[in-house]
């Protein structure tokens, strides 16, 4: 009989033969979630026996990522943030590129106690919650299209403990926002960004699994950044923060829409790829509008 090591070491052979780049964490990942342990606890029992139905769950799950599929679906969950997130098919898996414009957001937040924070493109939740979690002054509106995403977000915010201060609602972000939505300090958002005709082409576990409508941005990819600024900053407070993850490249266009829709320059943050992955913008005081006008 095998005991979790066995098969914890057949697993990760077979997920590096088969070139999965992280084959221990997600050998792990997988593993702890057959034996329905959290991945802390497999490894303290790694000398241990399963059950009779461990093995079989296992090669099940070994099975379907080998098939494509994210660790992240089969398991059910996804760490992002140092919080426990519940993902499914209906959302993106959260990317640790996505806790730049995390932190990006928290910079401000932590010079704005109390603030009021809209998460658009909310997904799973993971940015909103993760500044909620971070920033326990603050206030957050959940925002998707995708009713699916939605009632993700308040499973997560349940999970977390949050949901007193966490609100979820639908919005779409291609059309104006709802008059009762109200005014926000801080808009953080991780729109979908990559353009229509680079879908096909992505990589196979992203492509077959992860929702497209959480990854298409339009032609260019662009497509929700222009929303944003032409319709959403008007419900950003003067001298608020607007925070936005970009794709590789896209960064200096975003820059430009900002400067034409009245921001000042954008702090920039780069991933661990020196990708400049996430801007932040102030928008400027009404004093300084009425300044600006003025001297034209």
């Amino acid at each position: 009989m095998k005991t979790y090591n066995d098969v914890y070491i057949e697993t990760r052979r077979a997920l590096r033969a088969a070139g999965v780049e992280a084959f221990g964490t997600e050998a792990r990942i997988l593993l702890a979630a057959a034996a329905d342990k959290t991945p802390e606890a497999f490894l303290r029992d790694l000398r241990l026996y399963p059950g009779a139905d461990f093995e079989p769950r296992a090669a099940e799950y070994l099975r379907r990522r080998l098939a494509g599929e994210p660790a992240a679906y089969i398991a059910g969950t996804w760490e992002f943030y140092g919080l426990e997130l519940e993902v499914n098919p209906s959302v993106l898996i959260p990317r640790s590129d996505t806790e730049v414009v995390t932190e990006a957001a928290l910079d401000y937040l932590r010079q704005k106690p109390g603030a009021r924070v809209l998460d658009l493109c909310t997904g799973s939740g993971c940015i909103g919650l993760a500044l909620a979690a971070a920033a326990p002054g603050c206030r957050v509106v959940l925002a998707d299209i995708d009713r699916r995403a939605l009632i993700l977000a308040k499973r997560n915010a349940l999970r977390l403990k949050l949901s007193r201060r966490v609100l979820a609602l639908e919005a779409n972000v291609l059309a104006p926002p709802a008059r009762q939505l109200g005014e926000f300090d801080l808009i953080v958002s991780n729109p979908p960004y990559v353009p229509t005709g680079e879908l096909e082409g992505l990589d196979v576990s992203v492509r077959d699994f992860e929702p497209w409508l959480a990854l298409d941005g339009g032609e260019d990819g662009l497509d929700f950044y222009r929303a944003i600024f032409a319709r959403w900053t008007a419900i950003l407070r003067p001298g608020g923060c607007l925070a936005l993850e970009c794709g590789e490249g896209q960064s200096e266009e975003v820059q430009r829409m900002a400067r034409a829709s009245g921001f000042g320059e954008a702090a920039v943050f780069r991933d661990t790829g020196g990708t400049e992955r996430a801007l932040a913008f102030r928008k400027p005081e009404e004093t300084e509008t009425k300044e600006s006008e003025s001297e034209e």
